[in-house]
């Protein structure tokens, strides 16, 4: 199958060089057009608009910021659904409401095109390595029809119900992932605060009930000082609020993911929103007056 992929950040270029070494075609766009020039130099074939990129494609990925990105890319009079042929199926791969999710895939279906939401969980790491979480909302049969497609850029492949369950799935994820972040947080500035070695604490607790792969994840970066962004703060902030919205939207409270929801805020108001989100622990250093680092 020919594969068209929209969105090459952080996320989308080693997705796009996974798909090449596993020998499809790819036509690829991006509104950074270095980011296109290295994948064309990769082997992929480049594009100056969705549009073209679908009219070139069997299956089109994207892999974009929010909500509004993937709709204009999608319906725009620039985009997907005036290049794509009948029987396209297009994969959104990015973090966006279920509502948006459904809405798109109905306007496609109305041009004889199918949609899949497929966002995915890992970060850059598991991007990198091709072992990405994937969480898919749509129908069996498209999706079993792309399920190597996905095979080259995921591990955990799960098609969790019909149109919108994948991104329901990814609001989940996200509230696991950044509420264990927050917690993490806390435990690390006490710890931090009552003089204790850090990373001796870390191998204490790691194999036991409180240890994750968040912890293991995120922990060394902690005490390196290093937040360079496998998944920014900024970006996290958009899915806790997409997670708030829904859960407004269908009456569920959520106090914790709420909090932390506006201890991302108050991190991007100090300038950190390109960190990583397990630069969150800054927030809790700045309040205690401590910095956790290596002893």
């Amino acid at each position: 199958m020919k594969l068209g992929f929209i969105g090459l950040g952080i996320m989308g270029k080693p997705m796009t060089l996974n798909l090449l070494k596993n020998g499809y075609e790819v036509t690829v766009f991006d509104i950074n057009e270095a980011a296109v020039r290295e994948l064309v130099e990769q082997g992929a074939i480049g594009a100056r608009s969705p549009m073209e990129v679908a009219q070139n494609s069997e299956v089109v990925l994207t892999m974009l910021p929010n909500t509004e990105h993937v709709k204009s890319v999608i319906l725009n009079d620039n985009g997907i659904i005036e290049g794509a042929e009948e029987g396209t199926i297009v994969i959104d791969m990015s973090s966006i409401t279920p509502v948006a999710s459904k809405e798109l895939s109905e306007k496609l279906a109305e041009r004889g095109m199918h949609m899949l939401d497929a966002p995915v969980s890992g970060g850059e790491p598991k991007a990198i390595d091709g072992t990405l979480s994937i969480m898919v909302g749509g129908k069996e049969d498209i999706f079993e029809k792309v399920r190597p497609i996905l095979a080259s850029v995921g591990k955990d492949i799960v098609l969790v119900g019909d149109h919108g369950c994948g991104t329901t799935a990814k609001l989940a994820n996200q509230i696991l992932v950044n509420v264990n972040i927050a917690a993490m947080s806390e435990a690390l500035v006490l710890a931090a605060k009552a003089g204790i070695d850090i990373e001796k604490m870390y191998q204490a607790i790691r194999g036991g009930l409180a240890g994750s792969a968040v912890l293991d994840a995120k922990v060394p970066m902690i005490l390196e000082r290093n937040f360079q962004a496998g998944g920014r703060i900024d970006i996290n902030l958009k899915d806790l609020t997409n997670v708030m919205d829904t859960a407004h939207e269908i009456g569920v409270p959520l106090p914790l993911s709420s909090q932390v929801l506006e201890m991302f805020h108050a991190l991007k108001i100090d300038g950190k929103q390109a960190d990583d989100h397990c630069g969150l622990v800054q927030y809790y250093e700045k309040l205690a007056k401590i910095e956790v680092k290596k002893g």
